[in-house]
């Protein structure tokens, strides 16, 4: 942590008021100075005896198992002006602090979380201030909070911060060019109101000598890639020394706040390879460079030191909701069937997809408060105290300035920052930070390393489900399958079912019917499906069925046809270049506006965002669309390049001619087209059966990866 000047910045606005009122009077003043200050230290987590929040913990304390760890230390949440004066359920901050002195702790821990246009990119928990409100933001809530902190009467604890959650991240990933990008993140990166508000957040609680403040830095599934991480380093030294602040005001970051990203992934590498497929080309990693929350949390300190912040900032992880443990917590890797089956089969976090992050099925609490667990880590924290909802699944009327985000709605197919997923919420959520009972029962009860004495004291629900039955096909395509099953029964109510592909679970449906993409043309796959209810309990699976998606299309199964050729000499360029032309073999004219065409191929490292162009086509670049899209984790195929055409027909026997087309990452870094899968070599055209056409939507020629 680094050392700052002991001025109390509350102190010091005070008593340049005095001074302007005495208008040049004899007037003497004291600062007072607690023989009792905290000694400022480089971790404030050694040696500290942490403030245990008696509103959650009464809460804990009232579920069946929460007793066990009903006096675990938390932070408290500042979500909102009011909360900084409390209510009648709820204790005010200054009555923290003093429950705090009560007890005894010398470590105080809070979230500081009310920015103007809070959280753009997720409903759930917008606040209450409008995007230009960066006047009220500062004064009235951060300037009293920093006034209560700054009171002599709490110079003996050293006061933890956690600098407003999911902002700056938003800032670097949701404001423009990505598929999750929002007009309001948008806003919020063009009126700079996040670093202001951040920059005078450190600057102002920075001041008081026994403060230690942690920006918030996301997690492995958000900040991972390198065009990620080090875009958010900048990102975070730009607040930092924005509003009057420095680095010397941030004593460090912190990853995973109410998230669910494992803490550790044992049982594989983000080096191991599967038939010469890389983890980081799985489904699941999506190229990411890590696989948890530690690794990627010592990779960001590196990368903030050389970004300028001070080299003995420390990292906190937020573990009270990523223990993943249970009797579903697997022992080892996965078959070695695929480099998915292998990840899948292996990853310690079930959830559906890293992108989900709220109220997840199956979670459990995680490590317990830790000091310096590992290098370059202040402590293990639970920031998001287990049990308090991240957010409602259905929209619900409130004064707290909270929406309704459909990734807290179990039957939202999702986005795309979570790849078009199902969610994974557990249904009946309450409003974001309101008591969420279910939660925390399954929390405790999926709990890693396991809570002595869970399981609820004898009087909870423990009775399964039945097993589903009927489990039958509805439809199916060469990339996706579609089931439905008879509904289960159960004492208390099903809430949902989880569906297994070759064992692992690949979604979750609220009702009797899912859909599984992604698949492969012709291949066998076996389902089963199992039940659950609101205290977690799973029932035994269904009778496995077994399905085999449709061929693709291959040479001559269709009436259109893809020719190829290669007009790219090297295969290690910053270009993939191309020339198609489109052929109907058919007896009748086809519309143009229905066809799509798909090159596979896999960007290797560098940039995951890409331009394209035409630079030559017989029927006219403007009538074409072209784009890059994520295709999943297939060797060589990873993305693809899909053209389409605005109008037109293409007549029986007729062509289109030649379309030149290439594309290139936004860094233009080089790729390896070596492996790519629709690449060939020929320099004349011809038949091209691993370039897809697509009519409707539904695969006419070539086959898919």
């Amino acid at each position: 942590m680094s050392t700052r000047g002991t001025i109390m910045h509350g102190l010091r606005r005070r008593l340049a008021a005095v001074s302007a009122l005495a208008m040049g009077a004899a007037l003497a003043v004291a600062i007072p100075t607690p023989a009792s200050a905290a000694a400022r230290v480089d971790n404030p987590y050694v040696g500290a005896k942490a403030y245990v929040n008696t509103d959650w913990s009464a809460k804990a304390a009232a579920e069946p198992g929460g007793a066990a760890i009903a006096d675990t230390p938390s932070f408290v949440w500042m979500d909102r002006i009011a909360a900084i004066e409390g209510s009648a359920t709820a204790k005010s901050l200054r009555q923290h602090l003093d429950t705090a002195l009560d007890q005894g702790a010398n470590l105080f821990q809070v979230v500081i979380y009310d920015l103007p246009g809070r959280d753009c990119a997720a409903l759930a928990s917008n606040g209450e201030l409008g995007p230009t409100e960066l006047g009220r933001y500062k004064s009235e809530y951060i300037d009293p909070i920093s006034d209560i902190l700054a009171d002599p009467a709490y110079a003996s604890l050293r006061i933890v911060t956690i600098i407003e959650p999911d902002s700056l991240p938003n800032i670097v990933t949701n404001a423009g060019g990505t598929a999750g990008s929002t007009d309001a993140c948008a806003t919020m990166k063009a009126n700079g109101n996040y670093e202001k508000g951040i920059g005078y957040a450190l600057h102002t609680l920075g001041a008081i000598p026994n403060v230690y403040n942690y920006i918030d830095a996301a997690h492995h599934g958000w900040l991972g890639w390198d065009t990620n991480m080090g875009p958010a380093a900048t990102e975070f030294k730009k607040a930092a020394t924005s509003e009057g602040a420095t680095v010397a005001d941030v004593s460090g970051f912190i990853v995973n706040t109410a998230n669910y990203s494992a803490l550790k992934e044992p049982n594989f590498k983000i080096t191991d390879s599967v038939n010469g497929t890389t983890v980081r080309q799985s489904k699941w990693i999506d190229w990411n460079y890590y696989a948890d929350e530690l690794s990627f949390a010592q990779a960001l300190r590196t990368k903030l030191v050389a970004e300028g912040f001070n080299s003995n900032i420390g990292m906190l992880i937020d573990t009270a909701r990523n223990g993943w443990g249970g009797s579903q917590r697997p022992t080892a890797a996965g078959p070695l069937t695929s480099v998915d089956t292998y990840v899948n089969g292996g990853r310690v976090d079930r959830r559906i997809h890293a992108g989900n992050w709220c109220n997840q099925s199956g979670a459990g609490i995680g490590e317990r408060p830790t000091t310096a667990p590992e290098p370059g880590i202040d402590a293990y924290v639970w920031a998001k105290p287990p049990g308090e909802s991240d957010g409602n699944s259905a929209p619900v009327e409130n004064d707290e300035g909270k929406g309704f985000d459909r990734m807290c709605d179990p039957t939202y197919t999702g986005n795309g920052r979570n790849g078009n997923s199902m969610t994974g919420a557990l249904p009946n959520s309450p409003l974001a930070g309101h008591w969420f009972s279910a939660q925390f029962q399954e929390l405790v009860r999926n709990a890693y390393p396991a809570i002595d004495g869970n399981g609820g004291g004898g009087n909870g629900d423990t009775q399964a489900p039945s097993a589903p039955t009927g489990v039958t096909t509805t439809a199916k395509t060469s990339s996706s399958v579609s089931l439905s099953w008879t509904a289960s029964t159960d004492n208390t109510g099903v809430t949902g079912y989880d569906v297994f592909r070759n064992g692992v679970k690949v979604g979750s449906s609220a009702t009797t019917s899912y859909t599984d993409s992604g698949l492969t043309a012709s291949t066998a796959y076996s389902y089963t499906v199992k039940a659950k209810d609101a205290a977690g309990n799973v029932s035994a699976a269904s009778s496995a069925l077994s399905v085999t998606t449709s061929a693709g299309g291959g040479t001559g199964t269709g009436t259109l046809k893809v020719q190829y050729k290669n007009t790219d000499s090297s295969a290690t360029d910053n270009q993939i270049r191309m020339g198609l032309q489109l052929v109907n073999t058919g007896s009748t004219a086809v519309n143009l506006s229905t066809v799509k065409l798909r090159y596979w191929f896999t960007p290797e490292a560098g940039a995951s965002t890409f331009g394209t162009a035409c630079d030559w086509a017989v029927v006219g670049c403007g009538t074409l669309t072209h784009g890059v899209k994520t295709a999943g984790s297939a060797a060589g195929a990873s993305h693809y390049l899909e053209v389409g055409f605005g109008s037109g027909t293409l007549a029986a026997g007729a062509s289109t001619g030649e379309m030149q087309l290439r594309v290139n990452k936004s860094d233009w870094s080089n790729f390896n087209e070596a492996d790519d899968y629709s690449r060939s070599t020929g320099t004349s055209y011809a038949d091209a059966a691993k370039i897809g056409v697509y009519v409707a939507g539904a695969l006419s020629w070539g086959t898919a990866p």
